[in-house]
């Protein structure tokens, strides 16, 4: 249990870094997004969120805001982050996916949203009871989540009959960062695009199996780094590689438990 605390605390760090290092950059590139245009999509209630988020999101105030999880990132890293820390972590989430209208990288911001709820459940219910319950409460938490995003990725796929017969494939592998597939790409073929299509939609389905034995935790997770980092790599979605990353010691640790 220990060891898998430490991995998760030194991979969300990391990862959270890695994020607010991109933010920081973002604010000498940003010209779309205007503040008093998104602060008009809120709700009016409670009558406190508007002028708090009007606050924060000063250009002085939010790179502070953001300096501070950098601070914090590092402390979680190191394995000093207090309760307030994991509270702090948790809230300047929150800011930052209604700033960027709910998220700025799609399903990763959730993924981290889901590794600082689990951080902050085993601070909070280790101050409240025992330390060791904390973290087994937390890491069940994200583990749960974790393979579940899989489970229901997988489940997604086996439902739409463009994934079935695989011509959904070829038209999402089209949409990466190196332009559309080539005309004979091996993808194209579509006995191809359809072994390759089942084999993502059953290798997702089984996920959750993770859970039922460390070797089976083992081999699905690093098979999931192999397709993490294929993702990265072929649509530049860095942060999707390293918000499920982080998950992956709980789901080990709670096969080994």
């Amino acid at each position: 249990m220990e060891l898998a605390v430490r991995a998760f605390e030194v991979l969300l760090g990391w990862s959270l870094l890695l994020q607010t290092l991109e933010y920081l950059r973002l604010i000498g590139l940003d010209r779309v997004s205007h503040w008093p245009v998104q602060r008009a999509e809120l709700p009016t209630r409670p009558a406190w969120l508007r002028p708090l988020l009007d606050a924060l999101m000063q250009p002085g105030a939010y790179r502070a805001m953001l300096l501070l999880r950098l601070v914090l990132s590092v402390l979680l890293m190191a394995g000093l982050l207090p309760l307030m820390g994991a509270l702090l972590l948790f809230l300047i989430a929150l800011v930052l996916l209604m700033r960027w209208r709910g998220a700025f990288n799609g399903g990763s911001d959730f993924m981290t949203l889901v590794g600082l709820s689990g951080l902050l459940l085993a601070h909070g219910l280790g101050a409240l009871t025992d330390p060791e319950l904390g973290w087994r409460a937390g890491l069940w938490y994200v583990a749960l989540q974790s393979v579940s995003s899989y489970f229901v990725s997988g489940w997604v796929k086996l439902l739409r009959p463009e994934w079935r017969n695989g011509s959904a494939l070829p038209a999402f592998l089209d949409s990466g960062v190196y332009g559309p597939l080539p005309e004979r790409s091996v993808f194209r073929k579509p006995a191809v695009a359809r072994a390759v299509s089942w084999g993502f939609t059953v290798w997702e389905g089984c996920f959750p199996l993770a859970l039922l034995d460390v070797r089976l935790a083992i081999g699905l997770c690093a098979s999931a780094v192999v397709f993490h980092f294929l993702v990265f790599w072929y649509f530049g979605l860095n942060r999707f590689f390293w918000s499920w990353l982080a998950t992956f010691p709980a789901v080990i640790g709670c096969a080994l438990a």
